[in-house]
């Protein structure tokens, strides 16, 4: 029995966990140590983690004296840059030659900003629900005169001695028919999600052929980093495809109207274990990332990214993000912005199967098989 075949104890924990052997190859990582680091333990065991260390002189160079010294010894609020260019803020413990079979070196990060990510997105969420309630009680009052303003625009037109004189009219109802629809757009969906099992890829494949009938000719390099492993979510596919059309799009905006010289989007899938969404702790969850190098999104809408008739955009609505954030949490999900250097990363995160929500025992697919290859 290897390691790695182990019952994983430690995936309980909210510390993530590292063992490395001789060569720095991963021993042993955590469902923790997998969401810190942004990456999969096959993945780590691929790579290793010599480039870590090349991006992280102060870690490395505190491992060598450790591994010299023969004590534990402790990084206060260090700045980590992991893969795909992932930057983490933790305090790190470093073991020297644990017990462990093969290990060199025990590595714990207790991540900083999980904590104070969990506490400002629970801010965030009470924000949204009150603007939301804010919204709605506006929208029910707008729409009983704009239904009045409509019903009398058309008396009038009946009215007109002159056919001539109904171009006016004409311009009341138009506006007044885009005024109930932005109402609409406000308030969101008001049908329920039509949930079914759901292989995220193929959403995300058909997001990706709309949007190359789109962008056309314009060159776009697309990276595909799909977990063939990820199991199927109770979702609604068709609100999966709005959802990430909106990001996808957005993403392409942005990078267009900010002349990136070689735009580049990237879609990943990452299962996450032990992941808390909006205060509640799931055993599974997935997470697609939507990634774009573009210029990235200004500091001072960050904390207000979410929130309706909000946009970095000019002529933007402020809708799309709104909206998108609405569906996710009908989902019992969540859409998080993360801050990376040099890319911009929106992630939606989606419980595998909500324990309130009533949905049949998930289908089974063949270990290592995907309705979607990658690229």
């Amino acid at each position: 029995m290897t390691p790695r075949s182990e019952p994983r104890l430690a995936d309980t924990l909210n510390t993530a966990i590292v063992v490395l052997d001789e060569r720095n190859r991963p021993i042993y990582l955590n469902s923790a140590a997998e969401q810190f680091l942004g990456t999969s333990y096959s993945a780590a065991l691929k790579s290793g983690f010599d480039a870590v260390f090349a991006a992280n002189s102060l870690l490395a160079d505190t491992i060598d004296e450790a591994l010299v010294s023969q004590q534990v010894m402790t990084l206060r609020e260090v700045k980590l840059v992991l893969a795909h260019e992932l930057v983490r803020v933790a305090d790190c413990a470093i073991t020297p030659r644990p017990e462990y079979p093969g290990a060199r070196v025990m590595l714990e990060f207790n991540d900083i900003e999980r904590h104070l990510r969990i506490s400002r997105d629970a801010r965030i969420n009470s924000l949204q629900m009150t603007t939301r309630q804010m919204m709605r009680g506006l929208a029910h009052e707008l729409k009983n005169p704009l239904g009045g303003l409509r019903g009398a625009a058309q008396l009038l037109e009946r009215e007109l001695p002159d056919p001539a004189l109904t171009e006016y009219t004409h311009i009341i109802l138009q506006e007044t028919d885009r005024l109930r629809g932005l109402i609409d757009r406000m308030l969101g969906p008001n049908d329920r999600p039509n949930q079914r099992w759901v292989n995220v890829h193929e959403p995300l494949e058909q997001v990706r052929q709309l949007l190359r009938i789109e962008v056309g000719d314009a060159h776009l390099d697309w990276r595909l980093d799909y977990d063939p492993s990820l199991p199927d979510v109770w979702a609604d596919r068709d609100q999966l495809v709005q959802v990430l059309l909106n990001l996808a799009r957005n993403a392409v905006q942005a990078m267009r109207e900010g002349g990136t010289a070689a735009p580049r989007l990237t879609f990943r899938t990452r299962v996450l274990r032990q992941f808390t969404i909006h205060g509640k702790r799931h055993r599974l969850a997935v997470r697609i990332d939507v990634e774009d190098n573009g210029p990235g999104v200004p500091e001072d809408l960050v904390e207000t990214l979410f929130l309706p008739m909000v946009s970095g955009r000019a002529g933007g609505s402020g809708l799309g993000l709104s909206l998108a954030q609405t569906i996710a949490e009908r989902h019992h999900g969540m859409i998080e912005f993360v801050p990376k250097r040099r890319v911009t990363r929106f992630s939606l995160i989606l419980p595998i199967h909500p324990e309130d929500d009533p949905s049949p025992a998930p289908p089974r697919r063949p270990a290592g098989t995907s309705a979607v290859s990658s690229e």
